[in-house]
């Protein structure tokens, strides 16, 4: 964080200070929620959860070097007093914003988000210093803590905003007011509690309607081949840059194609240039990913040569996204166990086929959860997408939603031992353990609540004991 006296700290959230002898000590370290990360010159934020109460912590963290404690009660060491500490973290990070001299990209999407954010934060890093959300950390606490780990020689911000209902990215882009605002798609995540896709693509809008005019500098960057966010243009003031496969897209991609590992490679075009792109990357579904990065990146001056050798050396920055580990007795496991959605879980099985040409493919999925009434369907859809890419074998893993998956397999084709509904992870990883054979590719994916990234850990961890059928 840009350093920041005590004093001037307790006026922006509105606090009081307690047991802080000289008020205008700095903050000169990071502002944190953990205290395992308090160190020199931090700001611990006190929260009080249902099982953890940061407030216990606050001799220890004042030990470990913080300055101070963001607390809602005093703590018998130095700190500020508020209401509620989750306004007061809102109100630094906003007034820490304005002080910056960074542009602030925001983005937004049903599914993506975190790998596109991956992806923007590696190209333009190699422009200027780049700040980023972590992992996925969107939310009304996660997305200021990110705002705050920004310097004085930060140039880009780029933030991830997620959102459970209206109103929500209204509030974030307020915290943390953005130049270039991207939507990347309006899909079935959360559909459940927003009610529709329509709801969904209202919630998602809120990013372009919070940017400045055209005149002020405001970027909207939409995806051209989403008929939901291709319509937000009309909801902004900002300059408005398509991205996407459609010949109408300002940022485009041509030829695409995947390689024999189910890498995808195409040709960039962008306003200023084109150029060729091969990414490490999985799947198919990158590639609006990588356009959507190199809309922004084109709009904050980089040309479509020096985009495509960034895209082309970017990396997974996140963990259980894709994550694809080649075990030593030629088994390929790829984790993409973080979350799921009918989107994403269907990209994952498109990439699953690509990679798994000429070998047998596995789909290790469970429950995508959030989809209210629509369920059914989307984990029916799912089972017969899995038989009509020809996937060797579909393992379901859990309850309803899992017999749900198997039983739209069942109704594609998917006949004898072509699918089979297990109860739980443990016997997911028994079962491939027992039927694995070299060579074979397993994903493994579904809502983040099921915990699936623990049977690909295993199945990781087998190949490097050698535990494999060599039948």
């Amino acid at each position: 964080m840009i350093a920041l006296p005590l004093a001037e700290i307790a006026e922006v959230v509105g606090g009081q200070t307690h047991d802080i002898p000289d008020p205008s000590v700095q903050v000169t370290g990071p502002v944190v929620r953990d205290s395992r990360d308090a160190g020199p010159g931090s700001l611990f934020v006190a929260f009080a959860g249902e099982r953890v109460d940061g407030h216990d912590f606050a001799a220890a963290v004042v030990e470990a070097g913080a300055v101070a404690v963001l607390a809602t009660r005093p703590v018998g060491v130095p700190a500020i007093v508020v209401d509620d500490v989750q306004t007061a973290l809102g109100a630094l990070a906003r007034h820490v914003v304005g002080r910056l001299g960074a542009t602030l990209v925001a983005l937004t999407g049903s599914a993506g988000k975190t790998s596109t954010k991956d992806l923007i934060a590696q190209v333009l890093r190699r422009k200027a210093p780049t700040v980023f959300t972590p992992g996925s950390l969107n939310n009304e606490i996660g997305l200021p803590l990110t705002a705050l780990s920004a310097t004085e020689e930060t140039r880009f911000l780029v933030l991830e905003m997620g959102a459970r209902g209206i109103g929500h990215i209204s509030y974030l882009a307020g915290l943390t007011p953005p130049k270039v605002g991207l939507v990347l798609n309006v899909g079935s995540a959360h559909i459940g509690e927003f009610g529709g896709r329509e709801q969904i693509a209202q919630a998602k809008g809120e990013l372009v309607e919070a940017l400045p005019s055209e005149a002020d500098g405001g970027t909207a960057i939409l995806n051209a081949d989403d008929p939901y966010v291709r319509a937000m243009a009309s909801r902004t003031k900002a300059k408005v840059i398509f991205f996407g496969e459609s010949g109408e897209a300002d940022v485009r991609a041509e030829n695409v194609r995947l390689t024999d590992s189910g890498q995808p490679s195409f040709r960039l075009h962008t306003p200023s240039g084109a150029s060729d792109v091969t990414m490490r990357l999985y799947g198919e579904h990158h590639v609006s990913n990588a356009l959507a990065a190199a809309a922004v990146a084109h709009e904050l001056g980089m040309s479509a040569d020096e985009i495509a050798v960034a895209l082309s050396e970017a990396g997974s920055l996140s963990r259980w996204r894709m994550e694809v580990t080649e075990r030593p007795d030629g088994v390929t496991v790829v984790n993409d166990a973080y979350n799921a959605n009918p989107e994403s879980m269907k990209a994952a099985l498109r990439a699953l086929a690509a990679m798994g040409k000429g070998r047998r493919t596995w789909a290790v999925l469970g429950k995508m959860a959030e989809l209210g009434d629509e369920a059914l369907a989307e984990h029916d859809a799912v089972g017969r997408l899995a038989v009509r890419l020809n996937v060797s074998k579909l393992v379901a893993v859990g309850g309803r939603e899992a017999a749900w998956l198997q039983l739209g397999a069942y109704n594609e084709g998917s006949w004898g031992e072509e699918s089979v509904h297990v109860s739980d992870a443990q016997a997911a990883v028994d079962l491939l353990r027992s039927e694995l054979r070299p060579g074979d590719v397993v994903l493994v994916k579904a809502s983040r609540s099921v915990g699936l990234e623990s049977v690909a850990q295993a199945l990781v961890e087998s190949g490097a004991e050698g535990e494999v059928s060599a039948r």
